[in-house]
């Protein structure tokens, strides 16, 4: 199936004609709004070196309902100790800064390219891209950021300097996401990371379905204000058997 070339209008095709590798189209900018009509049809952007700008709806998707998630044994005992503080929309540059430092297995460089983080800047500054952070102290310890629309999350990366920390992050959002109604979390590509949390492989008409029933609802707009802990958060989601 031929891939659509982007150029300066402000569309996309239906993201079912993707092809084999889950390429919906190339090229294009990063601006705001550009990033908003992906998101809102279920398209994310995964630059990579020496390829133009590329635009992604794979099938099968990693996705996870939030009501449905799940916390091991092991992260309950670490979060129950109360180490770390967590908080969202307090430092969404930082978040990012370190979500691109940090080193990826089989991987050289970062994706997060300084169009990528000008363009989330500008979602954040619109209210749709938010940041979770988890601190020890006054140092910011791990955090994740991504794109929230209507009652879905899209997860975008995350970074861990401490154990455990990006994770006690993960938890924190999870709970919120449950009492906030929330219906779908991207994950956009398998980690055993977030497996560990319940997230399993949609196939493509699942995902778009389940996503644009729940994009259209109200959007929660930045800045978020957590008003759990990570310890009470805990309680909104389930035990692994």
């Amino acid at each position: 199936m031929p891939v659509y070339l982007l150029e300066k209008e402000l569309i996309f095709p239906p993201p079912e004609h993707a092809n084999e590798e889950g390429i919906v189209a190339v090229g294009g900018d990063l601006c705001p709004q550009r990033l908003l009509l992906a998101y809102r049809q279920g398209i994310f952007p995964w630059p990579a070196r020496g390829y133009p700008l590329l635009w992604f709806s794979p099938d099968p998707r990693f996705a996870l309902e939030p009501s449905r998630a799940h916390v091991s044994r092991s992260l309950r005992k670490v979060i129950r100790k109360g180490e770390l503080r967590v908080t969202a929309d307090t430092a969404f540059l930082d978040v990012i800064a370190a979500c691109a430092a940090m080193p990826r297995p089989h991987q050289q460089g970062t994706w997060i390219t300084r169009e990528l983080r000008d363009g989330y800047l500008g979602l954040h500054e619109l209210g749709y891209a938010h940041s979770i952070e988890a601190w020890r102290d006054d140092r910011l310890v791990g955090g994740l950021y991504g794109v929230a629309l209507g009652r879905t999350f899209a997860g975008e990366s995350m970074f861990a300097s401490e154990p455990d920390a990006s994770k006690i992050a993960f938890t924190t959002l999870l709970g919120h996401l449950v009492t906030w109604g929330f219906r779908v979390v991207d994950c956009q590509v398998h980690t055993e990371h977030l497996a560990r949390f319940g997230a399993t492989m949609w196939p493509r008409e699942r995902f778009l379905s389940e996503w644009r029933s729940a994009v259209d609802e109200p959007s929660l707009m930045a800045p978020w204000s957590l008003t759990m802990t990570p310890e009470e958060a805990l309680t909104r989601l389930k035990t692994p058997l």
